[in-house]
Formats: C-alpha cells, sequence, structure tokens
C-alpha cells in the first residue's frame, strides 16, 4: 500500500480547516437566531447576545404556545403542507415522465407551455379574481391548486428521467408491462433520489408559504402557522408604539422574531436528516445487474 505523501497530509489538514470554517458560518445564523428566542428584552436591544442566551427568557414561548388557535393554524399547516405536497409531486411527476418521451407528439408545444408560465402570469389581482370566482377561497385548494406544479421542479425531473437507460422501459414493455405499470415498478424506484429531493422542495415551500393563506383566507381558525405569527409579529411591533406597553409586551416585541424563525424552520430540519440520504445514494445503485 502507496504510503500517504506529505502533501497529501498537508491538502487533508487545510481541507478539514476551511470545511470547519464553512460549517461555523453555515451554523452561526441558526444558533444566534436560537440563542435569541430565549434570551431577555433588554439583552436584546442592547446587542448582547451572540451565541449564548442572555437573561434567560421564554416568555414570547410562552404567549405563542398557550394560544389554542395557534396549535389550530400549526395543524392546518401540516395538513395544508401533506396534502398539497402529495399532490404536486404526483402533478410533477406525471408531467414530467410524459414529457421525456421524446417519441411524444406535441412534446416541444407542452414544454414551451410550461417554460412560458415561468417568465409571464397573470398577476396578483387575476389570480385573485379567479381563485373567487371559482369559489375556492376559505378552502384548501387555494393554497394547493395556484402552486400545484412548479416548472423547474418538472424540467429537473423530466431531465432525471431522460437520464435512465431506455433499456429498462423496453424489457419491461417486452415483458407485457403497461405505461402506468413501467412507471410505478421501473421508473418510480430508481427515482428516488430525485423524488426526495422534489418532495424536501415542494414541503419546505408550502411550510413556509403565507401569502396564499393571508390573501385567500379571512377565517382565523383556516390561517396556516405562518399567517399566525406574521398577525402576532405586526401586533407586537405595533404594540412598541405605546409607552405604556407592559414589560412582557416589550419582551414579545423583542423576541418574536427569533422565536417565530425556531418555530417554523424546526419542523423542517427535523424531516431533512430523513430524506438527505437519499442526495448522496447512487440512482441506478443496483439497477442493472451485469
Amino acid at each position: 500500500m502507496v504510503g500517504v505523501t506529505r502533501g497529501y497530509r498537508v491538502f487533508q489538514t487545510v481541507n478539514g480547516f476551511v470545511l470547519a470554517i464553512v460549517v461555523a458560518v453555515t451554523l452561526f445564523p441558526f444558533i444566534h437566531v436560537l440563542a435569541r428566542s430565549f434570551s431577555g428584552e433588554q439583552e436584546i436591544r442592547s446587542g448582547q447576545v451572540s451565541i449564548w442566551p442572555k437573561g434567560f427568557n421564554v416568555t414570547t414561548y410562552e404567549k405563542v404556545m398557550s394560544d389554542p388557535i395557534f396549535w389550530v393554524n400549526y395543524r392546518n399547516t401540516v395538513f395544508y403542507t401533506v396534502v398539497a405536497t402529495a399532490i404536486a409531486l404526483v402533478l410533477t411527476t406525471c408531467y414530467a415522465y410524459v414529457l421525456s418521451k421524446k417519441h411524444l407528439k406535441g412534446r416541444g408545444l407542452l414544454v414551451g407551455i410550461a417554460v412560458f408560465t415561468m417568465f409571464f402570469n397573470g398577476g396578483l389581482i387575476p389570480n385573485y379574481v379567479l381563485v373567487s370566482s371559482l369559489g375556492l377561497r376559505n378552502t384548501l385548494w387555494a393554497i394547493v391548486l395556484p402552486n400545484a406544479i412548479s416548472v423547474f421542479n418538472v424540467l429537473v425531473m423530466k431531465a432525471f428521467f431522460e437520464s435512465l437507460p431506455v433499456e429498462l422501459e423496453e424489457a419491461a414493455a417486452v415483458d407485457g408491462s403497461g405505461t402506468y405499470g413501467t412507471l410505478l415498478r421501473i421508473v418510480l424506484p430508481l427515482s428516488k433520489a430525485v423524488l426526495a429531493t422534489m418532495l424536501l422542495f415542494y414541503a419546505v415551500s408550502f411550510w413556509n408559504s403565507w401569502f396564499a393563506g393571508f390573501l385567500y383566507m379571512d377565517r382565523q381558525e383556516l390561517f396556516p402557522v405562518t399567517v399566525y405569527l406574521r398577525n402576532l409579529i405586526a401586533g407586537a411591533t405595533s404594540g412598541t408604539d405605546n409607552t405604556a406597553t407592559s414589560e412582557a409586551a416589550l419582551q414579545i416585541a423583542a423576541s418574536i422574531q427569533a422565536v417565530t424563525i425556531v418555530l417554523i424552520m424546526l419542523p423542517i430540519m427535523l424531516v431533512y436528516p430523513f430524506i438527505q440520504r437519499y442526495f448522496v445514494s447512487g440512482v441506478m445503485l443496483g439497477a442493472v445487474k451485469g
């Protein structure tokens, strides 16, 4: 076995040092926000908080999490995200699989229509009028349908499907498998990496979305949690203009942004490790045996 050279050891040391800096720079904003969320109002306003809480305080967490409507809106967000992501994933997969077939008549037109929508759309007011005229306001579909398909995700999945060996589908066809059978039994099992990526993209997008709920819903019990927290931030900010504001209100106004960021990003951060492994796995590992 060839020994490790001096140059290689130097490279490993420098590489490890650079990666450690990148990790520190990446983690610092998260740690700082977490520290702010548990810090006191005076310490936050004076800029004393860095990576460790100062004047430990959980007033804002208590205010947010003791409100029953918070949990109702949180449940709404989970429901909206799961349903919307499932529908978006199915539609995106079907559309991308169809566009990946070069023998499909009108394929260029379908691709052109999809790409056209990336650069041009009806605008906010026409979209609002359309959703309202269809009777979708104050319903799940007002959030799901307008964003059911992301053209960027369609193009990514289309490119992935085109990279799969055609021989696999031809062999399935010889064995009597139809289009749907081939998609379900051959293509999708080989597409776990891209499906996991699309799942994460859509889930994060729907989880963080607040404008659709703010625009199309006017009943508080139907809001996603992002709208609830947005309203809480607006209320805390406006409350600071009153000279008679209580100490608890000042604490909430000082830490509300950090608390909302923590509460919103925590579920996604807990889910991500279970999906991340598909990003580094070999997509075609074991697909073709010699």
